[in-house]
């Protein structure tokens, strides 16, 4: 029995995908829980549109993240956390603190899991970080900390 997948399914292929499956886990198992349509002629050609669109949306993805690295690496991101006379910070900048100060400069949101910072920035100066965008585009952040009076 051929289906497609309206969901991705561990094992046996992606959504949009036109799989064959045994009679009973196509009949019994996958279409009664909305995890497959039969193969009909029109499910086949609403599977390709679906598949059509997440590709269009994968770019338009690509191509968004693309523009917001530029914008990223033109700027320098001012925070300011308290120090000691050293310089040295009372905590540490994380990974929340840089997302947030992006949210505030760019009006784009990012996830903190997407911000990589190679060493804990506890000292005031200049430091360099990574943000994850999207696949394979990764913007360098200068990230300016100050001490707070």
């Amino acid at each position: 029995m051929k289906v497609i997948l309206t969901e991705d399914l561990r094992g046996s292929g992606k959504r949009g995908e036109t799989i064959e499956v045994k009679e009973g886990f196509g009949r019994n198992f996958l279409i009664p829980k909305g995890l497959a349509l039969p193969a009909t002629e029109g499910n086949i050609k609403k599977a390709e549109n679906i598949i059509k669109e997440r590709i269009a949306k994968k770019e338009r993805d690509l191509k968004t993240a693309a523009d917001i690295k530029i914008k990223l690496e033109e700027i320098t991101l001012n925070m300011k956390k308290k120090a000691g006379i050293d310089g040295k910070l009372f905590g540490s900048i994380t990974n929340k603190d840089v997302a947030e100060a992006v949210k505030t400069t760019l009006s784009f949101e990012i996830d903190k899991k997407d911000v990589k910072i190679k060493e804990p920035i506890k000292v005031t100066g200049l430091h360099e970080i990574e943000i994850h965008l999207e696949q394979g585009i990764t913007a360098n952040v200068k990230v300016e900390v100050e001490n707070e009076d």
